[in-house]
């Protein structure tokens, strides 16, 4: 993006930008890309779609890999970066859990909505959200805490679900959420959001999904929801069906463990809720 005539934005925060530090909290960060159309001094307002990276933190790549959908949609991009080892190191699961050691990563994630809304031209209410893996994690528990924030959300092959269930305890159910967050499901606003699934074919490597009775994550009962990530996002979209809540789902053929790989149907998908919204 070239710097025009008049701009007081850095040239570093205008298109493919740098990775800022959250003013809410500096132990986070996150990037953004602006279309090629976006001018300081214009009076367009552009829908925001957010990427949550998976375990590698990949933020960058991430949003770098959605370009070509900011372009073709006229949509800003936003990818947060949550940081392996905060508060304790070694640490790789953190953000996914939304609140962890103390931290709650959702109120985070809100905060850069609002600290970007506050540069650029942005609609905000409502939201396209993608995660995969880790990300994937991390979004539909976000799905339950905020779905009046969300116009569409993208689930792609979380290792873990969390069930839409109050009788199991968080976060293999949404028992004890309103304890927790203060907020609990609201099925009736999460059914207004259109909801995709996303999971390659051959995603059944069970090694980084098995949860041991010695990781941090255990929880009994953890692993009822089925063997595979492919299993696991069946036993959601059931649970979400059950519940009235509509899910589209895409399984990509011949495709394992690989982000980017799904990556075509969530841009058709967040493509369509877009068209519709303009419509």
């Amino acid at each position: 993006m070239r710097k025009g005539h008049g701009q007081t934005i850095s040239y570093y925060l205008m298109g493919r930008t740098a990775l800022s530090a959250c003013q809410a909290d500096q132990r986070f960060s996150y990037c953004c890309y602006l279309p090629e159309s976006y001018e300081e001094t214009g009076t367009q307002r552009y829908p925001l779609a957010v990427l949550v990276h998976g375990s590698l933190r990949d933020a960058t790549n991430l949003r770098d890999q959605f370009i070509d959908f900011a372009e073709a949609n006229q949509c800003v991009l936003l990818a947060p970066l949550f940081p392996c080892g905060i508060e304790e190191p070694g640490d790789t699961h953190n953000y996914k859990r939304i609140l962890y050691r103390g931290i709650r990563y959702d109120e985070i994630l809100l905060s850069m909505i609002d600290e970007i809304a506050g540069l650029y031209r942005l609609e905000t209410d409502k939201l396209l959200m993608h995660g995969f893996s880790g990300g994937g994690q991390f979004v539909h528990r976000f799905f339950y805490l905020y779905p009046e924030r969300l116009a569409a959300v993208s689930i792609g092959a979380p290792g873990v679900v969390t069930l839409p269930d109050p009788d199991k305890p968080w976060w293999r159910g949404t028992g004890d959420m309103k304890a927790i967050f203060g907020r609990e499901p609201d099925l009736a606003a999460m059914r207004e959001v259109a909801v995709q699934m996303v999971v390659g074919g051959d995603d059944i490597e069970t090694w980084d999904v098995t949860v041991s009775p010695k990781s941090s994550n255990w929880m009994e009962g953890i692993n009822e929801t089925g063997a595979t990530r492919v299993e696991r996002l069946r036993s959601l979209e059931a649970a979400f069906l059950t519940r009235g809540i509509a899910v589209r789902f895409d399984v990509v053929p011949g495709v394992e463990h690989i982000g980017y790989l799904v990556h075509p149907p969530v841009k058709d998908f967040f493509a369509d809720m877009l068209r519709r919204r303009r419509d």
